[in-house]
């Protein structure tokens, strides 16, 4: 790994993107962002009244992410985004495809459902998970690690396999 990297660390809420993505930008000298923070109000209040958001309400978020990349990528970014849809993926890496690497966290609805069910204090209600299973279209070109392993051994996998 020479260049520097955009890493988008993506998969449905509560896959781990938010854990993994420190401990990632941490052993690489990475910034983190946590692209939740970068919702506008509307969208939080939304999904906390469960509402799935729709194409419409993730474009300006998903642009303002791309923006984020952009600026970090002289120096490398860890960006947490749930980027469901290959469209959006697509928004993320605009302008920056040679850069960027999406690194998916790929577990089953069973398992990420009984994490969901232990978590307090997110916006995303368990209740939301499942239209994000029907939305998410499965990435062909990115590092792909399965959940089951602990956080530690996904990180060093991703590393591993940002070096291939």
């Amino acid at each position: 790994m020479n260049k520097a990297k955009i890493i988008y660390v993506m998969g449905v809420s509560g896959c781990g993107k938010s854990t993994i993505g420190k401990l990632l930008a941490v052993k690489l000298g990475y910034s983190f962002y946590d692209g939740d923070h970068y919702h506008p109000k509307a969208n939080i209040d939304k999904m906390s009244k469960g509402i799935p958001l729709d194409d419409n309400d993730r474009t300006g978020w998903l642009e303002t992410l791309n923006a984020l990349g952009k600026k970090n990528q002289e120096k490398g970014a860890v960006i947490v985004c749930s980027a469901l849809k290959s469209k959006y993926r697509e928004i993320l890496r605009a302008g920056m495809e040679e850069t960027t690497v999406f690194l998916f966290l790929k577990g089953t609805l069973e398992l990420i459902g009984h994490r969901l069910s232990l978590r307090k204090g997110h916006f995303m209600p368990k209740e939301l998970l499942e239209s994000q299973f029907k939305t998410l279209e499965e990435p062909e070109n990115a590092l792909v690690v399965s959940i089951e392993l602990s956080p530690e051994e996904i990180v060093d996998r991703a590393i591993a396999l940002l070096k291939n």
